[in-house]
């Protein structure tokens, strides 16, 4: 379904083979957090999007552990930002800005609604109700930051 709905947008992005059951158990369990159906549907699928220059519209599993662990635990971001914990990243604008889930309560995404962290005012803003719509605004130009 992911794969068929981006080619539909756009012939200009590529695919990996589908995460592991134990790739998506690792972001749970590294950052505390259970993800929303339709990105564990989109792993279920594929490790990824990627564009032909092999940028992602969608991190891989791996990066999503690595870079959520080091928004979340770099010292100097402490001082100069309001706390990560709350925020899952999955995807980046390729200028700083980073897109993520909001983490409610208990580790859980309760919510689809697609937000972006503007790295140089740290302000968190609302960009999409899902990621097919944010998926979509991005390839599309709807969305921009």
């Amino acid at each position: 379904m992911w794969k068929e709905f981006v080619n539909s947008i756009s012939k200009e992005y590529h695919f990996k083979e589908p995460a592991q059951k134990f790739e998506i158990a690792q972001i749970q369990k590294e950052l505390n957090v259970n993800l929303p159906k339709e990105l564990t549907d989109l792993y279920n699928e594929t490790n990824g999007v990627f564009d032909n220059w092999n940028c992602p519209l969608v991190w891989s599993t791996s990066q999503i552990i690595k870079d959520n662990q080091f928004y979340r635990n770099f010292d100097d971001y402490r001082d100069i930002y309001m706390p990560f914990d709350n925020l899952f990243f999955f995807s980046d604008a390729g200028n700083g800005d980073l897109f993520f889930y909001a983490i409610l309560k208990n580790g859980t995404i309760e919510k689809n609604d697609i937000y972006v962290w503007n790295h140089e005012d740290d302000s968190r803003n609302w960009v999409a109700a899902s990621l097919k719509h944010f998926i979509e605004g991005w390839i599309t130009g709807e969305i921009g930051v």
